[in-house]
This record gives structure tokens, C-alpha cells and sequence, in this order.
């Protein structure tokens, strides 16, 4: 359902606006990647009325252009390689600078990007002005894992610009992660999309509607309720009647009556029960 409600943001937002909307699957993290996942992703979508632009991408075909963003920055001297693992670092708020001189262990090591005191501000269209020093808050970040697994960061940020993306649509937990994206932006010499985070749904005990703890499945039977029901945590108001009308209908009205600047910041909802189903039964 959390899933639901940032794709639905996303895809109002861009058709309202004459937008692309695009579907890319971040699978570059192989040993978490649950087999038939993507396809199953791909089936909800289009059992619940969504319609996108071009093929799907796949992350893990894209490998090159993560590796040529890594050899520009290498050029540009703003990687090192840090041997400090995750426990070494569990008790530091940020990036220390450990390994800036060169690793201080022996064995596999990460890929860092050098990050200089200064700040990242931007003005997210739904939470307002964003204001973060990169190096205070999490210092020299991760663009490589000690695996070989491209970081998140990088390969979205290469992404964007290589697919055109102007406007990022998406939940609230990324907007702390945000300002380390522009950063590498501009390392790149990438251009910097605009942004909206839409407040994540919180539950009335105050824990985020999370998909590994209490995730609320999809029934794609019940599409068109979940879709009103989304379309009223993003701010609108659907009238009564489109309780009872199909799916296109629901996305038509939406879509003719989306309004960012109703999207509230802080959201506290609680999914009803009638469309809390214990399994995955999508019919496409």
C-alpha cells in the first residue's frame, strides 16, 4: 500500500503535467533481489491502471555507465578506497575520513567520494526549503560497496540524467538522502531534477506503514477502493460517486484534478481493513 500511494504521486504528477512517466527496476543489489520480484512489480502496476512510457530498464543492464560516472570522478581525484567495515563504524554519526590517505587494513575495500565542508540547499516542492552540509552529516559517502555493488546513490543519479528525468516524485524517507544526490550532480557535471517528497503514511501508533514490518498487501480486486483511498492521503477529495465507477474513470478524475500544493507534509492515516489482503492476488 506505501508502494501504491508514492507510485500513484508520482504517475498524477506527471500525467497532470503532460510528463514521461518511466518504470526502472534498482536491482543492482543481487543477493537481496527475491526471484520474479520485478515482474510481479510490473504486473501490479498495470493491474491497477498505470501506463508507462518506454521499456522497462533494468539497473543491472546498465553497468557500464555506472563505471564510466566512477572513472570520471577517479579522474577528477574525488575517490579514495576505505577498508573500514559497517561495525567499525556503527558508533560514528558520520563518515570520519578514516581511510582518506589510503585504506588502513588489508583486505577488500569500498569506494568513497570526497566530500568538502559546504551546504546542499534546495527546495523540495512538497516539504519546503532543504538545507544539509553533506560532509557534517555523513561525510565521505559510499559510490562502491566492498562487493562490487554500485551504490544507490550513483547509479540513480546517473540514471536520471541519462533517462531525462526533470521531476523526482517520491516518499519522504529519501529527502535526508537527497542533498548527497545533488552533490554528486554537480561532481558530474549532471543536471539537478526537481523534487517533491510526499510525507510517508504513519500509522495511528506512530510506526511507518513499513513493507518489511507491517506491510498492507494489494488486492488487484479491490483497485479501484485502494486508488481513492491513496488519491485522499494525497489531498483530494474524490466525490461518492466514484465509488462505484471503473478504474480508468478513477485515474481520469485524478489525474484532471491533481494539485501538488495539496499533498500534505506530515501525513497519520490507518489503512482500512477492507483493503488489507494477506496475499499477493494480482489478475491482470
Amino acid at each position: 500500500m506505501g508502494s501504491l500511494y508514492t507510485a500513484v504521486a508520482s504517475y498524477l504528477d506527471a500525467r497532470a503535467n503532460g510528463g514521461r512517466w518511466i518504470v526502472r527496476i534498482e536491482d543492482l543489489d543481487r543477493p537481496r533481489e527475491v526471484p520474479g520480484a520485478a515482474d510481479r512489480i510490473c504486473a501490479t502496476l498495470a493491474a491497477f491502471g498505470f501506463e508507462w512510457d518506454g521499456p522497462v530498464v533494468r539497473q543491472t543492464e546498465r553497468e557500464a555507465l555506472y563505471t564510466e560516472a566512477l572513472s570520471q570522478l577517479d579522474r577528477a581525484q574525488l575517490l579514495f578506497a576505505c577498508s573500514c567495515s559497517r561495525r567499525q563504524l556503527a558508533d560514528e554519526d558520520h563518515y570520519p575520513g578514516t581511510c582518506r590517505e589510503g585504506p588502513t587494513q588489508p583486505g577488500p575495500t569500498c569506494t568513497r567520494l570526497r566530500v568538502d565542508a559546504g551546504h546542499i540547499d534546495f527546495s523540495d516542492l512538497v516539504q519546503g526549503r532543504f538545507r544539509q552540509d553533506v560532509g557534517a552529516a555523513v561525510g565521505d559517502f559510499v559510490v562502491k560497496r566492498r562487493d562490487g555493488v554500485i551504490a544507490y546513490a550513483l547509479a540513480v543519479v546517473v540514471d536520471d540524467a541519462a533517462q531525462g528525468i526533470t521531476h523526482v516524485v517520491r516518499g519522504a524517507d529519501l529527502l535526508d538522502a537527497t542533498p548527497r544526490q545533488i552533490y554528486l550532480q554537480r561532481a558530474l557535471g549532471l543536471p539537478t531534477p526537481f523534487h517533491a517528497h510526499v510525507p510517508l503514511i504513519i500509522e495511528q501508533d506512530g510506526n511507518k506503514l513499513s513493507k518489511a514490518r507491517r506491510s498492507v498487501r494489494l488486492d488487484a480486486s479491490l483497485a479501484v477502493p485502494a486508488l481513492l483511498e491513496v488519491c485522499g492521503l494525497l489531498g483530494l477529495k474524490p466525490p461518492p460517486t466514484m465509488n462505484t465507477g471503473k478504474l480508468i474513470e478513477v485515474w481520469r478524475w485524478a489525474i484532471l484534478n491533481w494539485d501538488l500544493q495539496k499533498v500534505p507534509k506530515v501525513l497519520v492515516s490507518s489503512v482500512p481493513q477492507s483493503l488489507q489482503s494477506p496475499d499477493w492476488r494480482v489478475s491482470t
